[in-house]
């Protein structure tokens, strides 16, 4: 055990909770808590856990907090555990539960916030398991700008059914496959019984995956964190060593203003962009930024996505997980390749206490025989995937996953659903056709509320073999493990009045990735008779979480956030 001291200037909140005659009757309530004579000198440190029973995601990470909490100790420092919340999107999706989802993000952010600033904690380790998880983290250690570090819990390993990888997306494709008649319940039993293994975030580039990569590439988890699987021996140790690391910061005065720069953010968009990583990083970059008070705006997601290509053959629309990726030596060589070809800045401070560059220097390229990430000359595909469209359908932005499989264009007849509920049964019935475009309304962020993600639908369309015939857009949003013609994020979102709750059943919208366009195809003249002829439907809540969720929230082109 450590015999370090520190000096009250390493203790700014701590010793005004703790220090002098006066605070004694504070003294006192943690004593009961285990806090000794010496404990009172030592910087706290807050340990965010999202440890729950209630996903897979989750399970595990009461044991990474414990690890964490050792190497705080080890360090010199006092470590005070504390839970917030977790909900699963993969249990909850294509239900009204998920409408809460997008709503924990800002639930997570605030209760750390709440804890931590009321507590006088010096520095924080923050620990995201699920999608919601780490952005909520990563906007609470933000506004907060105490010393912090965040530890991803890890990727699930893969299932296994007839011989082939499976995962959860595996499960919602299947009940399209069983809707078509191509498998039977009991097939759908078997792959449901064996896609999930055990602990740990679902396994392809979804969101959780995505996030933990970006958040690794802005510097605030520690070197190659977000690739180590769940169940590892290099997941624990990595929690201890963040413990020490938070000490090492509250030394030499290291904040998350000083690393969630706008060049780090930049360099994030990089590494998901060369992932194919989920359209949700746009929402959840766009809301990081904003409490780190950083310029950052969909056009930075299209320049970047303009010079950055798609190198990862990762699931959903590649053949890989991340347990695949972390066998070959995890995203930190990617990085040594972006930075080689200057597409990311290694000048950044990092939760190491160094630069990128510095991080990456000793870091082994990945072995000659692979093909998980393709090189520069054989990318995946040229540019970036996510893709940003304007055009008289989202004048304010609309955000398309084009990994180029399906096309760069569309153009077919609207077939329009209010309600996600409403588009998933007529999927799964076969009233949706190729040539189809689905839309899917009233499930923005205001109107949902909540901006539930389409993986059902989605899944559901690939599953009865419509990938390539049949597009959707949404002012919702999707799930990283989506994939098809897919168009989300669409702004202004239909509950207040944006063009997507004008367009009639039969109308005719042109998607075009190329130059970035989505167009209905009506005069001026006809949209804005339609426009004065709407009206607001009434809010879906108006009390609880959801109410409060839909009074604050903004526009999902600005991160979808209520701070």
């Amino acid at each position: 055990m450590s015999a370090k001291t520190f000096g009250k200037d390493k203790r700014p909140f701590s010793s005004t909770v703790v220090d002098g005659v006066e605070r004694a009757p504070s003294r006192a309530m943690l004593r009961a808590v285990g806090f000794s004579d010496a404990d009172f000198k030592k910087p706290q440190v807050g340990i965010a856990s999202t440890w729950n029973m209630v996903t897979p995601c989750n399970m595990h990470i009461n044991r990474l907090a414990a690890e964490a909490e050792k190497g705080v100790a080890v360090a010199g420092g006092k470590s005070v555990l504390f839970n917030t919340i977790s909900i699963s999107d993969g249990i909850s999706m294509g239900t009204e539960g998920m409408k809460y989802s997008l709503v924990s993000r800002e639930i997570i952010a605030d209760s750390i916030e709440a804890v931590t600033a009321c507590e006088g904690f010096d520095g924080v380790v923050a620990f995201g398991g699920c999608d919601k998880n780490m952005p909520g983290c990563l906007i609470a250690l933000a506004r907060l700008n105490r010393p912090s570090v965040f530890v991803y819990g890890g990727s699930i390993k893969p299932g296994c059914y007839c011989g082939k990888d499976i995962d959860i997306v595996s499960v919602f494709e299947a009940v399209g496959q069983h809707a078509k008649g191509e498998i039977t319940s009991q097939e759908l039993t078997q792959i449901e019984r064996a896609a999930i293994p055990g602990e740990g975030s679902c396994g392809g580039m979804y969101t959780a995956n995505t996030m933990a990569s970006a958040i690794e590439a802005m510097g605030m988890s520690l070197p190659n964190s977000s690739s180590r699987v769940a169940a590892s021996r290099e997941k624990s140790e990595e929690a201890h060593a963040a413990g020490r690391a938070v000490l090492h910061l509250i030394e030499r005065g290291i904040k998350p203003s000083d690393i969630m720069t706008r060049t780090a953010f930049l360099n994030a968009i990089a590494v998901v962009m060369a992932l194919g990583g989920s359209t949700n990083a746009v929402l959840h970059l766009l809301a990081m930024a904003k409490s780190a008070k950083v310029r950052l705006k969909l056009a930075d997601f299209t320049a970047v996505g303009k010079k950055v290509p798609v190198l990862a053959d990762l699931k959903p629309s590649g053949k890989y997980v991340m347990a695949d990726l972390a066998a070959i030596g995890g995203v930190a060589p990617l990085m040594v390749r972006l930075m080689k070809e200057g597409l990311i800045d290694g000048d950044c401070m990092t939760v190491t206490g160094k630069t990128l560059k510095q991080n990456l220097a000793l870091v082994k390229p990945y072995p000659k025989k692979q093909d998980i990430i393709r090189p520069f000359s054989r990318p995946v595909k040229k540019q970036g995937h996510l893709v940003v469209l304007k055009g008289n359908l989202a004048p304010d932005g609309a955000v398309a996953k084009i990994s180029g499989k399906q096309g760069m264009q569309f153009e077919g007849k609207a077939i329009v659903y209010n309600s996600e509920e409403q588009a998933l049964k007529k999927i799964l019935d076969g009233s949706v056709k190729a040539g189809h475009v689905v839309v899917i309304r009233y499930e923005g962020p205001q109107g949902g509320p909540g901006m539930r993600e389409m993986l059902s639908p989605t899944s559901a369309i690939m599953g009865r073999g419509l990938g390539n015939d049949v597009a959707l857009i949404t002012d919702g949003r999707f799930s990283g493990g989506s994939h098809g013609f897919v168009i989300g994020h669409i702004t202004p979102e239909a509950f207040v009045g944006g063009p997507l709750a004008l367009v009639k059943n039969g109308d005719v919208i042109s998607i075009d990735a190329n130059r970035r366009s989505i167009e209905l195809k009506i005069s001026k003249v006809e949209l804005e008779r339609r426009s004065n002829a709407w009206k607001q439907p009434r809010p879906k809540h108006k009390s609880g979480a959801l109410g409060k969720y839909a009074r604050l929230v903004g526009p999902a082109s600005e991160g979808a956030v209520t701070d």
